[in-house]
């Protein structure tokens, strides 16, 4: 068994509101894995925006703008108690990171030894212990310490073995966004002979969903930012909007068969107008802004299907570490930070400048 010291390198989340509420520490207590659980040494994470919205209290349903509006700063007041993902009051301080690679380094009772030293990917929306229905789930870094941390433990049944020679900054970027991408592609049932308009491209879930909706034989249309439409037609889109055009003018009404957002906000009416009659809409974000212009005439009078997802099945996860293993997806890194400038990484994270995923180091610095 590895050496594990009693002290790590993290970073607590003191309380909803700004940067001033990310506090690095050296001093932190490792923990030490429970019955059923396992003790993994992280060796990269990931930025996501679920890190954000945690952090400012974004879910709390008193909140109705756009993510960047208090990423800053936070909403104050406007924060109530139910500003986490599952509604109810946070735990402070807690150790958020809802991606993370590493290696599984000891176990708690009833786990077999033998998977000391396997490579892991962490579920980061975790179905909770003794939920009959799977979709009563919990956040990995939200309800329970995630892997802005050296070291973090979780449920064994949660931790997947990964054989890959992608580096832990590379495997990083997986378990959030791209699962978040493909248990909506499978939902959705994307197939190869649809034409598929995904919002957010650029971004993290958006760079997936690229990926896994091509993977599947689908035509692929993404919306993003002006100057980054070689990188997103680099991993897969066919062709391109850009953010702020019209989706009506460029694409034409009733003209695809599946919309895949993260961003709703003022573009939202548009989607129900270019989705073909019997279409499809996925939803995993709100990042532009959770209250829409909804006329619901657009939906029953053309027989849409909405879907909306957060929890990941077992299935879809393991789905997915057979396409990393494969090569079928791979991972879009804009930068790599060290877990000390986390405040840095947020920053860059939500000037939405980069393409793809934002990385922490973590071990290894």
């Amino acid at each position: 068994m590895a050496d594990i010291p009693e002290k790590m390198k993290g970073v607590y989340l003191t309380g909803f509101g700004g940067y001033d509420k990310l506090e690095y520490r050296e001093d932190i207590p490792v923990p030490t894995p429970k019955a059923g659980e396992v003790l993994v040494k992280i060796g990269a994470a990931a930025v996501n925006n679920t890190d954000i919205n945690t952090r400012i209290g974004w879910y709390s349903k008193h909140v109705k703008t756009a993510t960047g509006v208090g990423g800053t700063a936070g909403y104050g007041s406007d924060v109530k108690e139910d500003g986490s993902w599952l509604g109810r009051p946070l735990e402070f301080p807690r150790i958020q990171g809802a991606d993370g690679c590493g290696k599984i380094v000891a176990v708690g009772e009833g786990v077999d030894g033998r998977r000391i030293g396997e490579r892991v990917l962490i579920r980061n929306v975790q179905e909770m212990p003794l939920s009959d229905r799977g979709i009563e789930c919990l956040t990995y870094g939200s309800e329970c310490d995630g892997t802005f941390c050296e070291y973090t433990t979780a449920r064994s049944e949660e931790v997947f073995q990964i054989n890959s020679n992608l580096s832990d900054e590379e495997l990083a970027v997986f378990p959030c966004a791209y699962a978040t991408a493909n248990n909506l592609v499978c939902r959705v049932k994307v197939n190869e002979s649809d034409r598929v308009l995904v919002t957010g491209s650029s971004g993290g879930v958006g760079s997936a969903l690229v990926q896994i909706a091509k993977a599947r034989g689908a035509h692929v249309i993404g919306v993003c930012d002006t100057g980054k439409e070689e990188a997103v037609k680099g991993y897969g889109a066919d062709e391109i909007i850009h953010r702020g055009e019209d989706y009506i003018e460029k694409l034409g009404e009733m003209s695809v068969d599946v919309v895949l957002d993260m961003v709703a906000g003022e573009s939202w009416r548009q989607i129900l107008k270019v989705l073909k009659k019997g279409g499809k809409l996925g939803m995993c974000g709100a990042i532009a802004g959770p209250i829409v212009e909804f006329d619901v005439r657009d939906m029953y009078l053309k027989d849409l299907s909405f879907f909306g997802t957060t929890y990941q099945t077992r299935d879809s996860m393991s789905e997915l570490i057979e396409f990393i293993e494969q090569g079928k997806i791979r991972p879009i890194i804009s930068k790599s930070y060290p877990l000390k400038d986390i405040v840095e990484a947020q920053k860059a994270f939500l000037a939405k400048k980069h393409v793809g995923k934002i990385v922490l180091k973590v071990n290894g610095e």
